[in-house]
């Protein structure tokens, strides 16, 4: 049939004609469904799901992201080795005035999160995510808690600060890395498989779960460092007696506390009684056995200072000795005012003896509580009793023994801080291994050249354990021998039920009070 204007009408023929075409072309109009995009792969060519080509590594943006999640883990590996390496020799500008394990265990959280990270890269699981959000919040309390208490920031300086800010931002980094990669699985399965895949292989599961296993342990380490440094900052609450003083180039400061009068009713002058306090605390047994000889009359006056590490003192710089202990408390009396004359009287003796040899006159008597000879300082410089000492210092943050102690067995800022707890504390485990990594050199050499310049003619007194003695004859040869290290010996005195803190028992306790009055007064 000839159209109007006389040209044949071929669309109609073939059935090709506007009204045949119109419906296809509707059915092709693009929607919102469409892919902006063309889909690079024919749909009849799609990959299997398990086909290694589908990944997520395709796209520019996540490996990106993972280079820089590589080069992040190299940076806290370097942190992380510097800051294991202070534990033993302190570099210059990184002391830290607190036990440097806290720094450690952050540094370590940081490591470990990125490592977990790494291996389970392009496995991404909501349940991780869920505990990096955990983490990162936790993380945030950490750094709250260590930049607004005076005390922890004092006691953790720069290093923990940029320890635990490092810590939190690889916290957010892993979120975001995780959250990324699953975009990123997303869109390749679906441009490659035509569907985004739900299901995972028995393989992908087992690394789900161990991604998650290992997240949990990490959340729970946080949560309990984090119950840690709320004790820590309730801790700090607690003021101490005495006064701190800055020693050593003002690098950390030293606790000290004097008290009754100098001189007696005459107004003549009598030795200060100086404790020290050897494997503890003076605070802990020392400082209520002089209140007790103060109140008797047997003393006129007392003064103690914390070692360095010790109750409200910070810890010195790696590694010290007890010739360097000994010096910071010098300096530390000194900087309070206090010259003396002094009676020297501590348990352990080593610190004693090293500051009567170092202050010749001003020492006008000498009291070894059943002092350690330098023979036997290997035990305290075992190996294996350092690498404990370690171990627990890298495990103090967790308060694995100081929160059930807080929680279930009544123990108080006090006791924490100075008391029966006061060994559970980073600094103190630090400062035992300070002194347990040169007990057997540096501090060997400080008490053998102590024993050279020791005043001869010193009054000496030594009150030796009796149960010791019993246990060790080694031990009885060994006070015998402390006996000489002057010429002026007084007393020699072994107390057969006393233990080692001698002032335990009231035997013990009436022999020191009554030797220490004969110091002072004699």
């Amino acid at each position: 049939m000839k159209s109007l204007w006389g040209g044949p009408d071929n669309d109609d023929e073939e059935g090709q004609g506007p009204a045949s075409t119109r419906p296809r072309a509707e059915d092709n109009a693009p929607d919102e469904h469409t892919r902006l995009l063309p889909n690079r792969v024919e749909s009849a060519n799609y990959l299997s799901p398990d086909d290694p080509a589908v990944t997520p590594y395709n796209l520019w943006s996540v490996r990106i992201v993972r280079y820089l999640t590589i080069l992040f883990t190299l940076l806290s590996f370097f942190w992380w080795t510097i800051l294991l390496v202070s534990t033993f020799v302190t570099p210059p500008g990184f002391h830290t005035r607190g036990s440097g394990f806290f720094p450690f265990s952050y540094a370590s959280l940081a490591l470990a999160n990125l490592l977990f990270t790494l291996i389970f890269f392009a496995i991404p699981s909501k349940a991780v995510r869920v505990l990096s959000v955990v983490m990162g919040g936790l993380l945030l309390i950490n750094t709250i808690l260590l930049l607004a208490v005076e005390k922890t920031r004092h006691e953790e300086g720069w290093v923990g600060m940029v320890s635990v800010l490092w810590a939190l931002l690889m916290a957010v980094w892993t979120l975001g890395t995780d959250r990324l990669v699953e975009w990123g699985k997303s869109e390749e399965e679906e441009r490659l498989t035509g569907r985004a895949e739900t299901r995972r292989t028995l393989g992908e599961w087992s690394a789900v779960l161990v991604s998650v296993v290992s997240m949990v342990v990490l959340t729970v380490v946080i949560f309990l460092v984090t119950c840690t440094l709320m004790l820590r900052s309730l801790d700090a609450s607690l003021k101490p007696p005495g006064e701190l003083y800055w020693v050593d180039g003002d690098k950390y400061m030293i606790h000290v506390y004097c008290h009754g009068n100098g001189t007696d009713s005459k107004g003549a002058e009598l030795p200060t009684v100086l404790l020290e306090g050897g494997e503890g605390t003076v605070e802990d047994g020392l400082w209520q056995f002089a209140e007790n000889a103060l109140k008797n009359g047997s003393i006129s006056r007392y003064c103690f200072a914390d070692r360095p590490g010790l109750a409200w003192s910070d810890t010195a710089p790696s590694p010290l000795s007890a010739g360097m202990a000994a010096e910071a408390v010098s300096e530390a009396l000194a900087r309070a005012g206090e010259d003396g004359p002094w009676v020297s009287a501590g348990i352990g003796s080593i610190y004693s003896r090293i500051f009567s040899a170092r202050h010749g006159s001003e020492v006008k008597g000498l009291l070894l509580i059943d002092p350690l000879h330098e023979d036997l300082l290997d035990r305290v410089g075992s190996p294996t009793r350092g690498f404990l000492l370690w171990i627990r210092g890298i495990l103090s943050p967790l308060g694995l023994d100081r929160i059930p102690g807080a929680l279930f067995r009544g123990r108080s800022r006090a006791d924490r801080v100075w008391g029966r707890s006061a060994y559970q504390t980073g600094k103190f485990v630090f400062a035992k291994l300070q002194e347990n990594l040169v007990a057997d050199t540096l501090s060997k050499r400080d008490i053998a050249s102590s024993r050279a310049i020791q005043y001869p003619d010193v009054p000496l007194t030594v009150v030796s354990s009796g149960l010791k003695i019993r246990k060790e004859s080694e031990w009885e040869d060994k006070q015998r021998d402390l006996t000489h290290i002057t010429r002026n010996l007084n007393n020699w005195d072994i107390v057969d039920e006393a233990p080692h803190e001698v002032w335990d028992t009231p035997e013990g306790r009436d022999m020191i009070e009554r030797r220490m009055k004969q110091l002072v007064y004699g």
